[in-house]
């Protein structure tokens, strides 16, 4: 692993169009696909969006490879009953407010596909709307065995432990306080280091590919800086070994054989790639007079739908930040509203749970559910001085979209879902007095 460390190079830009080798003059010039490549490789385009999508919005790569992909075998169905995808109808859907402590780290050998758990879909990934949440959790490598998704781009939250993933494009880490986004189709590895199991959460987007957020009145700076954003350099193993291949396709698992390694693209240029970005560089923008600005402030990635302004799923972020807004109630405020929330929390405390809501833990209200602080933050928050307040040693994340979210069998089933969650708010009180 250190090795692997010492020798990770990365390219900054969100979407630029990107061009890496590994062997000089791997990369052809003046034109994508000549009819014959250095090192004799093959060229093989990776899409990831229709080929007539809009110049600021396509996304494509030209690689060059050892070999194409299609140097396989037949697929044949490989079973994992814990990961789901949409629609997903299982059990119904119900309104109310939900909470799970951690996943339990495995006692047992277990990789990033066995570790692999849904806790909830929306849309349906067939018709590319909506999303999956998942969460992982491992301790062994995968070695040769390698995972895809044709249903979505996978947006992965480290919350223990570090990802050291091998994908066609390169190589990239991804610890606690950064996000790595994997492409729809780009197949990858996860590696483990030893006495470092991992645990995190995945959203796997069906719908529109990521993009940064548009940032209207703040102006060019703020939020997410595309420079933050970095991609892989080229990197190929010329491996001949037998891999296993594992494919999510319309919610189902498939495996194929190959006698070599996925991982032998020699060289590519393009704008579709794996990539990652450290939220300790996302500019927070928040007030400093008066009223509490909505969460859609702190949105590091979104991925739009056909309704301007409702997301098909936001990536939102609450990290470290000062509050200096006067006369404001300053945790989150009470609220209903036509987005659906799944909340994780990476480190700390989340202001509006002070107790319950633990690292790794994750929650749900769904579209018009009502929520809100606990009883016990609602009376410490009214009644606090409200000098300037630093926000230290806390990050916490949200998937918002407008569809509903459906829990799994398996989210609503498990002992870890706190049952008793709807009582944190048990305590609050009247204080309504018609005479003042």
């Amino acid at each position: 692993m250190q090795e692997l460390i010492q020798n990770l190079e990365y390219m900054s830009g969100f979407n630029n169009e990107h061009e890496t080798e590994a062997l000089v003059d791997a990369l052809p010039k003046g034109q994508f696909s000549p009819q014959k490549v250095n090192y004799k490789l093959y060229t093989e385009q990776f899409s990831s969006t229709a080929f007539t999508a809009p110049r600021h919005s396509n996304r494509r790569s030209w690689t060059y490879r050892i070999r194409p992909s299609i140097a396989m075998g037949d697929f044949l169905p490989y079973s994992q009953s814990l990961i789901k995808t949409a629609p997903e109808t299982d059990i119904p859907c119900p309104p109310n407010v939900l909470r799970w402590d951690p996943l339990p780290l495995p006692e047992t050998q277990t990789d990033f596909i066995d570790g692999l758990i849904t806790l909830g879909t929306n849309g349906d990934a067939k018709v590319q709307t909506g999303m999956g949440i998942h969460c992982y959790c491992a301790n062994a490598s995968m070695g040769n065995r390698v995972f895809y998704s044709s249903d979505g781009e996978m947006l992965f939250v480290p919350q223990q432990g570090t990802l050291y993933v091998k994908t066609e494009f390169g190589r990239l880490t991804a610890a606690p306080g950064e996000i790595m986004v994997i492409p729809r189709g780009v197949r990858f590895s996860v590696d483990v280091a030893e006495n470092d199991p991992v645990r995190g959460y995945i959203c796997e987007n069906y719908g529109h590919p990521f993009v940064l957020p548009e940032r209207g009145p703040v102006g060019a700076n703020g939020y997410s800086n595309q420079r933050d954003f970095l991609y892989p350099t080229a990197w190929f193993e010329d491996k001949d070994a037998p891999h296993t291949v594992i494919n999510k396709f319309c919610g189902n698992l498939f495996a194929a054989e190959l006698d070599h390694s996925p991982f032998d693209v020699v060289a590519w240029v393009g704008n579709s790639a794996p990539y990652k970005y450290d939220l300790a560089n996302f500019n927070v923008m928040n007030t400093v007079s008066f009223d509490h600005p909505d969460p859609s402030i702190f949105t590091v990635l979104t991925s739009p739908s056909e309704l301007e302004g409702t997301a098909n799923v936001d990536f939102v972020i609450f990290p470290p930040r000062w509050m200096v807004a006067e006369h404001t109630f300053r945790p989150p405020y009470y609220h209903r509203n036509v987005m659906s929330e799944f909340m994780g929390l990476i480190e700390g405390t989340y202001d509006a749970k002070e107790h319950g809501f633990v690292p790794g833990g994750m929650s749900l209200h769904n579209c018009m559910t009502p929520h809100g602080p606990e009883a016990e933050v609602f009376e410490k928050a009214s009644n606090a001085e409200l000098s300037p307040q630093q926000y230290k040693d806390t990050l916490a994340f949200m998937f918002e979209s407008r569809f509903p979210m459906a829990p799994s069998a398996y989210a609503m089933q498990t002992p870890l879902r706190q049952k008793d969650y709807i009582g944190c708010w048990k305590g609050l009180k009247k204080y309504f007095d018609g005479t003042r």
